[in-house]
């Protein structure tokens, strides 16, 4: 699903410095995080570079109704901190979250990732951003199916999430349907990297939980927008 945005996203300095994890203020101390929370925070922001990087101007606002905006924003929340819980977990328990292993992990298992170019632009094209939505959801869905046996400890989180995405693509499909935009068949799901062995499959949950939270981020700065009145 090779998507491109056109229009880079400017930033200004101090939202460029606001992606760049910081230690954290406690009564005039400054506390530094744990080693994994930290490698955490590094992974994060240089997965989001690459959504703000891709990012363009959002353009009008729709007239979808607000119930449905209302319940995707609900939704996304609820699938972004069970997506943070895999990737604390991950990294506390497999200690690989430093982002240049994880560049290095991303070309060799071929865990691919999503834009939204129909979203995001000045000239909102509603339908194919539904449609981009629903496809993005339907992928990390399968993505995160092919962890299956991860961990016994993980796999509760690992199932919590796929239901929890499973849900949203529903309602994004459901909204579809009631503006007769929906395709004529449920999309299929290509073929996903295979990930034979625990190590690669560990170091795929990584991958995986890190580009779903860059796709949510986006997903919720869209469905923001749109929610203006």
């Amino acid at each position: 699903m090779g998507l491109c945005i056109k229009a880079p996203l400017e930033l200004g300095p101090k939202a460029t410095q606001s992606l760049q994890p910081s230690p954290t203020q406690t009564h005039g101390r400054t506390c530094r995080p744990e080693p994994h929370e930290a490698a955490l925070q590094l992974l994060l922001w240089h997965s989001a570079l690459w959504m703000v990087q891709e990012a363009a101007p959002l353009g009008p606002a729709s007239s979808l109704p607000q119930s449905f905006l209302l319940k995707c924003l609900e939704q996304v929340r609820k699938v972004q901190g069970h997506g943070t819980e895999l990737q604390e977990k991950l990294c506390a328990t497999y200690k690989m979250c430093h982002p240049e292993e994880m560049v290095l992990f991303r070309h060799s298992l071929g865990i691919p990732q999503v834009s939204l170019s129909s979203c995001p632009n000045q000239a909102l094209q509603l339908t194919g951003c539904l449609r981009q939505l629903h496809s993005g959801l339907f992928l990390y869905q399968g993505l995160l199916q092919t962890l299956e046996g991860i961990s016994p400890e993980l796999a509760p989180t690992v199932d919590m999430l796929c239901l929890d995405i499973a849900d949203f693509a529903t309602t994004i499909w459901q909204q579809m349907e009631e503006l007769g935009t929906a395709p004529a068949l449920q999309p299929t799901r290509g073929a996903t990297p295979a990930l034979p062995s625990a190590f690669q499959r560990r170091v795929g949950g990584l991958l995986v939980a890190s580009h779903l939270q860059s796709f949510l981020e986006l997903v919720h700065r869209v469905l923001r927008h749109l929610a203006q009145p």
